[in-house]
Protein backbone atom coordinates (compact mmCIF):
# COMPACT_ATOMS: atom_id res chain seq x y z
CA UNK A 1 0.00 0.00 0.00
CA UNK A 2 1.74 3.14 -1.07
CA UNK A 3 -0.03 6.65 -0.91
CA UNK A 4 1.63 9.83 -1.98
CA UNK A 5 5.08 8.16 -1.97
CA UNK A 6 4.12 6.56 1.47
CA UNK A 7 4.98 2.70 2.49
CA UNK A 8 2.43 1.53 4.67
CA UNK A 9 2.95 -1.67 3.66
CA UNK A 10 5.77 -2.58 6.17
CA UNK A 11 3.44 -1.00 9.29
CA UNK A 12 0.60 -2.49 8.41
CA UNK A 13 2.06 -5.84 7.79
CA UNK A 14 3.46 -6.35 11.46
CA UNK A 15 0.46 -4.69 13.33
CA UNK A 16 -1.47 -7.32 11.44
CA UNK A 17 1.57 -10.15 12.74
CA UNK A 18 -0.05 -8.84 16.20
CA UNK A 19 3.99 -7.23 16.23
CA UNK A 20 4.48 -3.50 16.80
CA UNK A 21 6.59 -1.89 13.60
CA UNK A 22 10.44 -2.21 13.74
CA UNK A 23 12.45 1.42 13.96
CA UNK A 24 13.28 0.59 10.28
CA UNK A 25 10.08 0.54 9.35
CA UNK A 26 8.75 2.79 11.74
CA UNK A 27 10.83 5.79 11.55
CA UNK A 28 10.87 6.64 7.59
CA UNK A 29 6.91 6.32 7.80
CA UNK A 30 6.78 9.13 10.59
CA UNK A 31 9.42 11.11 8.93
CA UNK A 32 7.12 11.42 5.41
CA UNK A 33 3.86 11.61 7.97
CA UNK A 34 6.05 14.82 9.84
CA UNK A 35 6.70 15.97 6.95
CA UNK A 36 3.31 16.38 4.90
CA UNK A 37 2.17 17.57 8.20
CA UNK A 38 4.70 20.51 8.15
CA UNK A 39 3.63 21.11 4.67
CA UNK A 40 -0.21 21.35 5.26
CA UNK A 41 0.81 23.55 8.42
CA UNK A 42 2.89 25.76 6.28
CA UNK A 43 0.26 26.96 3.94
CA UNK A 44 -1.10 29.33 6.80
CA UNK A 45 2.21 29.86 9.09
CA UNK A 46 2.50 33.41 8.39
CA UNK A 47 -1.40 34.13 8.44
CA UNK A 48 -1.22 35.16 11.80
CA UNK A 49 1.80 37.69 11.26
CA UNK A 50 -0.77 38.98 8.15
CA UNK A 51 -3.59 39.34 9.72
CA UNK A 52 -2.09 41.28 12.60
CA UNK A 53 -0.58 43.83 9.99
CA UNK A 54 -4.12 44.22 8.59
CA UNK A 55 -5.60 44.22 11.53
CA UNK A 56 -3.83 47.60 13.13
CA UNK A 57 -2.51 48.50 10.16
CA UNK A 58 0.75 48.80 10.98
CA UNK A 59 4.21 47.67 10.87
CA UNK A 60 5.46 49.00 13.85
CA UNK A 61 8.54 46.98 15.51
CA UNK A 62 8.86 45.14 12.22
CA UNK A 63 12.46 45.30 10.40
CA UNK A 64 11.72 45.32 6.86
CA UNK A 65 15.01 44.08 5.83
CA UNK A 66 14.81 40.75 7.49
CA UNK A 67 11.25 39.97 5.56
CA UNK A 68 13.18 41.04 2.67
CA UNK A 69 16.30 38.72 3.03
CA UNK A 70 13.64 35.88 4.25
CA UNK A 71 11.98 35.64 0.50
CA UNK A 72 15.37 35.33 -0.86
CA UNK A 73 16.71 32.80 1.35
CA UNK A 74 13.39 30.90 0.58
CA UNK A 75 13.51 31.33 -3.13
CA UNK A 76 17.76 29.89 -2.77
CA UNK A 77 16.68 27.24 -0.55
CA UNK A 78 13.37 25.82 -2.69
CA UNK A 79 14.87 26.32 -5.82
CA UNK A 80 18.15 23.83 -4.39
CA UNK A 81 15.85 20.97 -3.48
CA UNK A 82 13.64 21.02 -6.58
CA UNK A 83 17.29 21.01 -8.65
CA UNK A 84 18.45 18.08 -6.17
CA UNK A 85 14.71 16.54 -7.19
CA UNK A 86 14.13 15.53 -3.06
CA UNK A 87 10.70 14.20 -2.14
CA UNK A 88 8.06 16.95 -2.42
CA UNK A 89 7.32 15.95 1.50
CA UNK A 90 11.28 17.27 2.58
CA UNK A 91 11.11 20.82 1.08
CA UNK A 92 7.33 21.24 -0.18
CA UNK A 93 6.26 23.94 2.63
CA UNK A 94 9.02 25.84 1.40
CA UNK A 95 6.86 26.97 -1.76
CA UNK A 96 3.94 27.77 0.48
CA UNK A 97 6.06 30.18 2.86
CA UNK A 98 7.48 31.77 -0.11
CA UNK A 99 4.50 32.62 -1.31
CA UNK A 100 3.15 34.28 2.11
CA UNK A 101 6.75 35.43 2.36
CA UNK A 102 6.16 37.45 -0.87
CA UNK A 103 2.69 38.65 -0.11
CA UNK A 104 4.12 39.80 3.71
CA UNK A 105 7.29 42.16 2.11
CA UNK A 106 4.22 43.17 -0.17
CA UNK A 107 1.81 44.53 3.17
CA UNK A 108 5.06 45.76 4.81
CA UNK A 109 5.71 47.94 1.91
CA UNK A 110 2.49 49.34 1.38
CA UNK A 111 1.94 50.06 5.24
CA UNK A 112 5.81 51.74 5.46
CA UNK A 113 4.94 54.54 2.80
CA UNK A 114 6.95 56.04 1.32
CA UNK A 115 9.22 53.56 -0.18
CA UNK A 116 12.35 54.65 -0.93
CA UNK A 117 14.35 54.21 -4.24
CA UNK A 118 16.71 51.61 -3.08
CA UNK A 119 13.79 49.30 -1.95
CA UNK A 120 12.18 49.59 -5.25
CA UNK A 121 15.68 48.84 -7.16
CA UNK A 122 15.99 45.61 -4.32
CA UNK A 123 12.45 44.41 -5.46
CA UNK A 124 13.27 44.83 -9.20
CA UNK A 125 16.32 43.25 -9.03
CA UNK A 126 14.36 40.14 -7.14
CA UNK A 127 11.78 40.04 -9.73
CA UNK A 128 14.77 39.71 -12.08
CA UNK A 129 16.90 37.24 -11.43
CA UNK A 130 14.67 34.82 -8.97
CA UNK A 131 12.61 32.91 -11.98
CA UNK A 132 16.18 32.20 -13.46
CA UNK A 133 17.86 30.64 -10.13
CA UNK A 134 14.57 28.61 -9.50
CA UNK A 135 14.63 27.36 -13.11
CA UNK A 136 18.03 26.32 -11.94
CA UNK A 137 19.80 27.85 -14.97
CA UNK A 138 22.86 29.17 -13.33
CA UNK A 139 26.14 26.78 -12.90
CA UNK A 140 26.04 24.23 -10.55
CA UNK A 141 29.05 25.56 -8.94
CA UNK A 142 26.76 28.58 -8.53
CA UNK A 143 24.32 26.77 -7.19
CA UNK A 144 25.98 25.27 -4.40
CA UNK A 145 27.85 28.35 -3.07
CA UNK A 146 24.16 30.29 -3.23
CA UNK A 147 22.49 27.53 -1.07
CA UNK A 148 25.52 27.52 0.97
CA UNK A 149 25.07 31.52 1.43
CA UNK A 150 21.29 30.96 2.16
CA UNK A 151 21.81 29.96 5.76
CA UNK A 152 23.94 33.26 6.24
CA UNK A 153 21.17 34.49 4.50
CA UNK A 154 18.74 33.19 6.76
CA UNK A 155 20.87 34.00 10.13
CA UNK A 156 21.35 37.31 8.83
CA UNK A 157 17.70 38.02 8.19
CA UNK A 158 16.59 37.40 11.75
CA UNK A 159 19.42 39.04 13.09
CA UNK A 160 17.88 42.73 12.55
CA UNK A 161 14.55 41.67 13.60
CA UNK A 162 16.36 40.32 16.75
CA UNK A 163 18.55 43.71 17.36
CA UNK A 164 15.38 45.65 17.10
CA UNK A 165 13.69 43.74 19.20
CA UNK A 166 16.02 43.67 21.57
CA UNK A 167 16.76 47.52 21.21
CA UNK A 168 13.23 49.30 21.57
CA UNK A 169 12.76 46.34 24.81
CA UNK A 170 9.37 45.22 22.28
CA UNK A 171 8.45 42.85 19.43
CA UNK A 172 6.06 45.61 17.90
CA UNK A 173 3.95 43.43 15.89
CA UNK A 174 5.31 40.45 15.51
CA UNK A 175 3.31 37.78 15.99
CA UNK A 176 3.77 34.60 18.69
CA UNK A 177 1.65 32.66 16.50
CA UNK A 178 3.96 32.46 13.42
CA UNK A 179 7.44 32.75 15.15
CA UNK A 180 6.13 29.71 17.15
CA UNK A 181 4.91 27.39 14.11
CA UNK A 182 8.27 28.57 12.44
CA UNK A 183 10.19 27.15 15.45
CA UNK A 184 8.28 24.17 15.96
CA UNK A 185 8.34 23.39 11.85
CA UNK A 186 11.90 23.91 12.12
CA UNK A 187 12.66 21.30 15.07
CA UNK A 188 10.56 18.47 12.79
CA UNK A 189 11.98 19.22 9.76
CA UNK A 190 15.85 18.04 11.31
CA UNK A 191 14.41 14.83 11.92
CA UNK A 192 12.54 14.55 8.65
CA UNK A 193 15.72 15.86 7.11
CA UNK A 194 17.94 13.02 8.41
CA UNK A 195 15.07 10.24 7.59
CA UNK A 196 15.37 12.12 3.96
CA UNK A 197 18.91 11.47 3.71
CA UNK A 198 18.99 15.02 2.72
CA UNK A 199 22.18 17.06 2.38
CA UNK A 200 23.83 18.20 5.53
CA UNK A 201 23.46 21.72 4.52
CA UNK A 202 19.57 21.02 4.37
CA UNK A 203 19.72 20.15 7.86
CA UNK A 204 21.38 22.77 8.97
CA UNK A 205 19.41 25.31 7.70
CA UNK A 206 16.72 23.76 10.03
CA UNK A 207 19.07 23.75 13.08
CA UNK A 208 19.88 27.64 12.24
CA UNK A 209 16.09 27.92 12.15
CA UNK A 210 15.71 26.38 15.32
CA UNK A 211 18.04 29.04 16.95
CA UNK A 212 17.03 32.31 15.45
CA UNK A 213 13.75 31.53 15.77
CA UNK A 214 13.46 30.32 19.06
CA UNK A 215 15.77 33.65 20.01
CA UNK A 216 12.83 35.97 18.22
CA UNK A 217 9.98 33.37 19.95
CA UNK A 218 11.61 33.80 23.40
CA UNK A 219 11.68 37.87 23.27
CA UNK A 220 8.13 37.66 22.04
CA UNK A 221 7.29 35.89 25.34
CA UNK A 222 9.86 38.44 27.56
CA UNK A 223 8.84 41.98 26.17
CA UNK A 224 4.89 41.46 25.25
CA UNK A 225 4.14 40.82 28.54
CA UNK A 226 5.18 44.08 30.22
CA UNK A 227 4.13 45.55 27.15
CA UNK A 228 0.48 44.28 27.90
CA UNK A 229 0.87 45.11 31.87
CA UNK A 230 1.57 48.47 30.79
CA UNK A 231 -1.85 48.92 28.40
CA UNK A 232 -3.94 47.88 31.31
CA UNK A 233 -2.36 50.97 33.48
CA UNK A 234 -3.45 52.79 30.77
CA UNK A 235 -6.74 52.03 30.72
Amino acid sequence: MDYLGIDFRCALGSIKNGNFPPKDCLLPLISKLLGYAIVAASTTVKLPQILKILKHRSVRGLSVVAFELEVVGYTIALAYCLHKGLPFSAFGELAFLLIQALILVAIIYYFSQPVGIFTWIRALLYCAVAPTVLAGQIDPILFEALYASQHAIFFIARVPQIWKNFSNKSTGELSFLTCLMNSGGSLVRVFTSIQEKAPTSVILGSVLGILTNGTILSQIIIYQKPQVQKEKKVK
